[in-house]
């Protein structure tokens, strides 16, 4: 599904429908594509918004965690919106959880698969190596519990990222700051309704990290979806989507 980006400034991304904002922010090698399924179903009852985070633009000081979500504040106050649904996958939801600390007022619910902001196995004791295709082939592969989602193109599209020295530079800054930024202790303030989706057979953010974010987060729920890995959206969109509409729709208006 080929989509427009809106250029403005210094924000490029993804706005379809109309209704509540439901923003979707991507991880360290998201891509649009990653939610192509949510944003068709969901565009039909909520303004479908994707940021694309400046992952590799933003000064080496400012690429963090932190950073990423000072940029996520600014682009909302630029489109003036308020009571939003944050959706984040990976790093996207790290990124959605320092928001949300920030800015309690700004959300209303928030929907957390695969995320960072506890534990997260990414890199594992290695980090991307600059022009070893089957290194980045078999670790795009552990992303899903079936490895033949792990298509040529999108093993391409990494592995485009990875061969700019400057870039994998900036992967490494990204992910250290992610085990850095360890938010244990403070998401019990977190009061909006919370939702997460989880793979049973995610290897990067395992379940039991999980359970520990549904014993943390105290207006959570958690959806285990069996045979999937660490970006439901993508490997289940149907199950993903269904559970994320129930859980929508139970929300007051």
């Amino acid at each position: 599904m080929e989509y427009e980006i809106i250029k403005e400034g210094k924000f490029e991304y993804l706005e379809l429908g109309e209704g509540e904002p439901l923003l979707l922010l991507h991880g360290l090698f998201g891509a649009l594509s990653n939610f192509s399924d949510l944003i068709e179903k969901f565009r039909q009852t909520h303004k479908v918004v994707v940021p694309l985070l400046p992952l590799f633009d933003l000064d080496i000081l400012h690429t963090s965690v932190t950073g990423l979500a000072k940029f996520v504040t600014e682009f909302i106050e630029y489109k003036k919106f308020d009571q939003v649904h944050l959706l984040g996958n990976s790093l996207g939801g790290h990124v959605g959880l320092v928001y949300v600390l920030k800015h309690p007022e700004k959300v209303k619910s928030l929907i957390l698969t695969g995320s960072s902001g506890l534990f997260e196995n990414a890199m594992g004791d290695t980090y991307p190596k600059r022009g070893d295709y089957e290194y980045i082939k078999n670790k795009t592969a552990q992303t899903f519990y079936d490895p033949a989602m792990a298509t040529p193109a999108l093993v391409d599209e990494v592995f485009e990222i990875t061969r700019n020295r400057i870039k994998v530079i900036k992967i490494i800054a990204l992910a250290k700051s992610a085990i850095r930024n360890n938010l244990g202790e403070e998401l019990n303030q977190i009061k909006v309704p919370t939702l997460l989706i989880w793979g049973k057979n995610d290897i990067v953010t395992p379940p039991f990290v999980a359970e520990e974010f549904k014993k943390l987060i105290p207006q959570s729920e958690l959806h285990f979806i069996d045979k999937c890995g660490h970006a439901p959206m993508m490997e289940v969109p149907h199950e993903f989507n269904s559970i994320l509409f129930n859980f929508l729709m139970t929300l007051p208006k």
